[in-house]
């Protein structure tokens, strides 16, 4: 099985998260808390998180868990490591060896979630705390001082709204095994602002967005850190970037770093909403975008350098809008300002695909972010994005 191939059975495997909503929960307009550095942004500007809870500071990671899955607002303030591997024992999976390389020589095995393998299959032993997720309640915030880390454990938000994540790594979740830990998952949500995280070293995606409509997300600053031990793509570079597959999702990416990857950079598919402002994707070995059915992207003030192909080949069906030179202005009338135009530096371009400007409608009543010039982004993304405040 190519690693294109694993496409398909990570969409069918998403549906299982597709929660909705609830509706009988309302959000509270509170102030957010002053420990936060600057306010949420881009779609993003109406979250508060815990609002301006009095901080609590964990020293385990029961504590931890205790704080970020009760029904109260929290802010909770952590440092240092929070190491949950080994914490919930190990488990035995069914596993095949998918691609061209396996763990033995820098590559992944598949485990065998959504009957992918296809044929033969063996047992692995794999981290259970990796595997299993946090699941995060609703009106949180949680900030990193000291360069923080949360290791061997990611999170899923699901029919949840209104949390703030600032400031720390997430990083360790088997990463032998496509399928054995996603960093951020989300479906079925609200008002999010993730900001300044580094992901690192996973068994799958940095972020997956399941089928449940998420609206209002923000992710800022962020360090999607692809240089991998265990690689599908055989190369040291991760293929498990951003996984887009909402209903009417509407995600801000703003100013995040984007490295080592081999594809799904993102993945844009159902029909989410991508606006990516001043970003830096580096050093991709295979395409950045792919995708299928009506996803849309708007790509504005990007600097793109050594990624061969921004988009996949075959080209993905999606819909994009790349603020070509020529089609800035064609920004004004919907955001009230022209677009910037992105920088591709030994780099394929956007094939074709970029001159979709009846995507621009998709902005009516959203809060949208500002972008810089391409020149003044470059050093500055690079070496601010993960947990460096």
């Amino acid at each position: 099985m190519h690693y294109f191939q694993a496409v398909t059975v990570a969409v069918l495997a998403l549906a299982q998260f597709s929660t909705a909503l609830p509706s009988s929960h309302k959000q509270q307009k509170r102030a957010i808390s002053s420990l936060l550095n600057g306010s949420p942004i881009g779609f993003a500007s109406a979250t508060t998180g815990g609002g301006d809870a009095d901080p609590v500071y964990p020293t385990t990671i029961q504590e931890l868990t205790e704080y970020l899955t009760s029904t109260e607002p929290q802010v909770v303030v952590i440092s240092g490591t929070f190491d949950f591997t080994g914490s919930e024992g190990t488990m035995t999976a069914q596993a095949c060896n998918a691609y061209s390389c396996t763990p033995d020589n820098g590559g992944q095995s598949l485990l065998d979630t959504v009957n992918g393998c296809g044929g033969d299959t063996f047992e692995v032993t794999l981290d259970k705390a990796g595997y299993q997720p946090l699941w995060i309640q609703s009106d949180k915030t949680l900030i990193g001082t000291g360069g923080a880390t949360i290791k061997g454990k990611g999170f899923r938000l699901s029919g949840v709204e209104n949390i703030i994540f600032q400031n720390f790594a997430i990083t360790d979740l088997n990463p032998q095994y496509v399928w054995g830990g996603d960093a951020i998952a989300l479906t079925g949500t609200k008002n999010i602002w993730i900001d300044h995280i580094h992901t690192k070293s996973l068994g799958r995606q940095h972020y997956s967005f399941g089928q449940g409509a998420s609206s209002g997300v923000t992710i800022s600053n962020s360090f999607i850190d692809g240089e991998t031990e265990y690689s599908a793509s055989c190369d040291g570079h991760t293929y498990w970037g951003l996984e887009l597959v909402g209903e009417a999702d509407q995600i801000t990416f703003y100013k995040n770093y984007v490295y080592m990857t081999s594809g799904r950079t993102p993945a844009l598919s159902g029909t989410t909403f991508f606006h990516a402002v001043n970003n830096v994707w580096s050093s991709n070995s295979g395409h950045m975008i792919e995708g299928t059915d009506n996803g849309m992207g708007v790509y504005e003030g990007n600097y793109i350098v050594d990624c061969p192909n921004a988009v996949g080949d075959p080209a993905p069906s999606v819909t994009l809008f790349t603020s070509e030179a020529a089609d800035v202005s064609k920004c004004a009338a919907i955001m009230g300002r022209d677009c910037v135009p992105n920088e591709l530096f030994n780099s394929g371009d956007f094939n074709g695909l970029g001159s979709s400007s009846d995507i621009l409608s998709q902005f009516s009543g959203l809060t949208i972010i500002d972008a810089d010039p391409v020149s003044s982004i470059k050093p500055a993304v690079v070496s601010a994005a993960g947990n460096t405040l």
